[in-house]
């Protein structure tokens, strides 16, 4: 089995983990991104895991199902999306075009974890509400583990009850935000100072360094990596304010 994840701030990468290590899986684990991940998609069994985002797939992981699409069939995946608050059927959308191509999908785990919004005020947390949130999502990994490993495969978000929740409570009225890519990215180049941090870890090196300066592009996935790591806060997008800069490792300390 490998796993094929993205992961903006670290939450899914470290729940990625947990559960391939807990379920003592003994394949690759690949970022989205990678140029190994077309190697990684050659495994009979996979695990594709990815944040929510307004109760759909984030469109950066769309894409990469479309564009696959001749990889998917008879394959089984095991769907893992993370969240801030709410996933409907975050898993189940991915789930539905990975059948139209022919995979077999084996289940759904949908995890609660810190938001990693950072310029947006409404989900934050404590730095103790957080680790809590954490500890309780381990727990839930560790749980989850144990029903795989005796073929007991959660399917969370898979149903025709979540499909109705996902879309009605957030699909409907935000579905443009995840039908593409985004030019919302903000970059005060009064703040910047050209280290290309943003650059290097952007997923579809949607950013680039122009005379010393970050420039975004139109491909940004709003992963919120450039936002959360800029040494100098210089990067907003759903949000006016930087409050925080809320990555799993902050998160978890």
């Amino acid at each position: 089995m490998n796993a094929i994840y993205l992961s903006g701030t670290g939450n899914t990468k470290h729940i990625t983990e947990l559960l391939f290590n807990s379920i003592g899986a003994n394949g690759s684990l690949v970022p989205i991104e990678s140029p190994d991940v077309n190697e990684a998609l050659k495994e009979d069994e996979l695990i594709l895991a990815y944040p929510t985002q307004f109760s759909n797939i984030p469109y950066l992981v769309r894409d990469f199902i479309n564009r696959h699409e001749a990889e998917w069939k008879d394959k089984k995946i095991f769907l893992i999306t993370t969240m801030g608050l709410f996933a409907g059927d975050g898993t189940g959308c991915a789930a539905r075009l990975l059948k139209k191509y022919g995979a077999v999908i084996t289940g759904g785990l949908q995890i609660v974890m810190p938001d990693s919004i950072g310029d947006c005020k409404a989900l934050k947390k404590t730095h103790e509400q957080n680790k809590e949130i954490i500890a309780k999502a381990n727990k839930r990994i560790n749980e989850a583990a144990a029903k795989i490993k005796t073929g007991n495969y959660p399917k969370e978000g898979l149903s025709f009850a979540s499909h109705l929740a996902g879309l009605f409570g957030q699909r409907l009225w935000f579905y443009n935000k995840t039908t593409g890519y985004t030019d919302k990215l903000k970059i005060d180049s009064s703040k910047c100072v050209g280290c290309g941090l943003c650059a290097k870890n952007c997923p579809t090196n949607n950013i680039k360094i122009v005379d010393g300066k970050a420039v975004a592009a139109s491909q940004c996935t709003m992963c919120y990596r450039c936002v959360d790591f800029c040494p100098k806060q210089a990067m907003t997008l759903l949000g006016k304010t930087l409050h925080e800069q809320p990555t799993f490792e902050k998160n978890s300390k």
